[in-house]
């Protein structure tokens, strides 16, 4: 994962992916890098647009409540168990696309 998230960062900052940057990046954070998997890296990622592919592949994320909030009122025990079966279910689609997302970083 490192590797990508060296890319990542390379393009967040507005650094061109290239496997001397992604390198540079890995050995800065310590790691030891490896050529085969930099130079497949930044082949997978050419022609790629990474800020498309984030926004397919990002997950929204659902905002916990603030401090001191009132719990939400406890329902009846159907209610309980649809909204878990809903939730699973809206769990599984979101996975679904956020791999659908990441398969385009790979080519």
């Amino acid at each position: 994962m490192e590797y990508i998230y060296s890319a990542m960062l390379l393009h967040s900052a507005g650094k061109k992916i290239t496997e001397e940057n992604i390198k540079k990046v890995l050995t800065a954070a310590g790691v030891k890098a490896d050529d085969a998997r930099i130079k497949a890296l930044t082949a997978s990622l050419e022609g790629v647009d990474i800020d498309k592919a984030i926004e397919t592949a990002a997950v929204p994320v659902v905002a916990a409540p603030a401090a001191g909030a009132p719990a939400p009122a406890e329902g009846k025990p159907e209610d309980k168990k649809a909204e878990k079966e809903k939730k699973k279910k809206e769990e599984e689609v979101s996975e679904e696309e956020a791999a659908a997302g990441l398969g385009a970083l790979f080519g």
